[in-house]
C-alpha cells in the first residue's frame, strides 16, 4: 500500500484514535459545565449524559490534521509524496480554512442551543448564516446553471437541508453519528475513484472521527452529539458532498450530480416523512416527536439496536448505488 491509499487509512485510523482520545475528556468538561441531556418523558436513559460528541469529533478532527501537518513538516515522507501532497493543499488551503471554520460556528451554534435551547429562528438565522459564508467563499453548487443567485440559493438550501435533517435523524443511539460515517465513508471512496485525493483524505478522516466517537453512543450510550454534533455531522456532510467534481471529461455522465442524493438518501428522507407528518397533523415541524424512521421500525417490533443497523444498512446499500452513476 503507498500513497493515496496509505494516507487514506492513515486519515480514517487517525480520526477515530484522535477522537476516542478526547472523549472521555470532553465528557468530563461537559458534566462540569451542565451541557448534559437530561431525562425526559420522550428519553430513555434514566441520568443526565453529556452532549460530549460535537466537540470530541471536531477536536479529533484538529488533532489528526495536526499531527499530520507534523509529520509531513518533518519529511517522515518521501520527498514526492511530499511534494504532491503540498501541491494539493496549496491549491485547497483556502477551501480547508472556511471547512473548519464553518464547522467550528456550526459547532458552536449547536453548543449554545445545547446549554440555553436558543429558540428555532434564532438556530435557523445562525445556519443560514453560516451556509451564506460558505456559499461566499467559492465553494457552492452549480448544477449546469449559470447564475450566481441560483448558486448561493442552492448551496445555502442544501447545507440548511443536511443541518436538519442529521439534527432530526439524531433520536436513537448511533444513528445520526453511524448515518455521518457511512456517508463520509462513501464519499471518501468517491473522491478516490475520482483522483482528488484531498476531498478523499478529508472525507475518510471525518468517517474516522465519527467511528471514534461511536463506542461512546452505541448501543449504550455514555455520551451525546447533542445540537453540537448533530450540527457538525450535517455540516461536514453537506461540505463533502459539494467538494468533488461529479462531472467531468472523465465522467462525462451528467447524472452523476445525483450521488450525492443517494448517499445521503436516508437521513433526507426521514427528514421530509417527519415534515410531512408533522404538517398533515397541525403540529410545528421543528416540534419533536416519536414519527421518525427508527420509531416507526421499533412499532413494527424491532429493537432499538436493531432499528439502528438497519437504517445503516439501508443508507449504505442506496449510497452504494451512487457509484453505479
Amino acid at each position: 500500500m503507498r500513497f493515496p491509499e496509505l494516507g487514506y487509512l492513515t486519515f480514517f485510523i487517525g480520526g477515530a484514535a484522535a477522537t476516542a482520545a478526547v472523549m472521555p475528556l470532553w465528557r468530563k468538561i461537559c458534566s462540569r459545565y451542565g451541557v448534559v441531556d437530561e431525562p425526559g418523558s420522550r428519553k430513555i436513559h434514566s441520568a443526565a449524559i453529556p452532549l460530549a460528541g460535537g466537540p470530541a469529533i471536531f477536536s479529533g478532527l484538529l488533532l489528526a490534521l495536526g499531527i499530520a501537518g507534523l509529520l509531513i513538516a518533518i519529511h517522515i515522507l518521501d520527498t514526492t509524496t511530499v511534494e504532491r501532497i503540498e501541491y494539493g493543499v496549496s491549491h485547497r488551503a483556502g477551501q480547508l480554512a472556511v471547512i473548519l471554520c464553518g464547522g467550528l460556528a456550526m459547532l458552536s451554534l449547536g453548543l449554545l442551543d445545547d446549554r440555553y435551547e436558543l429558540s428555532p429562528g434564532i438556530k435557523f438565522f445562525g445556519q443560514v448564516l453560516v451556509a451564506f459564508l460558505v456559499a461566499a467563499s467559492g465553494i457552492r453548487i452549480t448544477l449546469f446553471v449559470p447564475s450566481v443567485v441560483f448558486s448561493y440559493a442552492a448551496t445555502i438550501l442544501w447545507i440548511v437541508t443536511l443541518v436538519n435533517a442529521f439534527n432530526f435523524v439524531d433520536n436513537m443511539n448511533g444513528l445520526c453519528g453511524g448515518l455521518a460515517a457511512i456517508a463520509a465513508l462513501l464519499f471518501g471512496l468517491s473522491s478516490a475513484l475520482r483522483g482528488d485525493y484531498l476531498v478523499a483524505g478529508l472525507s475518510f478522516l471525518c468517517a474516522g472521527s465519527f467511528c471514534g466517537f461511536l463506542p461512546y453512543n452505541f448501543p449504550r450510550a455514555t455520551a451525546f452529539l447533542g445540537d453540537s454534533g448533530s450540527h457538525l455531522a450535517g455540516f461536514m456532510v453537506a461540505v463533502l458532498a459539494v467538494l468533488p467534481h461529479y462531472y467531468s471529461r472523465k465522467y462525462p455522465h451528467p447524472a452523476a450530480v445525483l450521488s450525492p442524493l443517494l448517499i445521503l438518501a436516508v437521513p433526507l428522507f426521514d427528514l421530509a416523512s417527519v415534515v410531512v407528518i408533522r404538517w398533515r397533523a397541525g403540529e410545528p415541524f421543528y416540534v419533536g416527536d416519536n414519527n421518525h424512521l427508527s420509531h416507526r421500525l421499533v412499532r413494527r417490533g424491532l429493537s432499538p439496536v436493531k432499528a439502528v443497523i438497519c437504517i445503516w444498512l439501508s443508507a449504505l446499500l442506496i449510497g452504494a448505488i451512487s457509484f453505479l452513476l
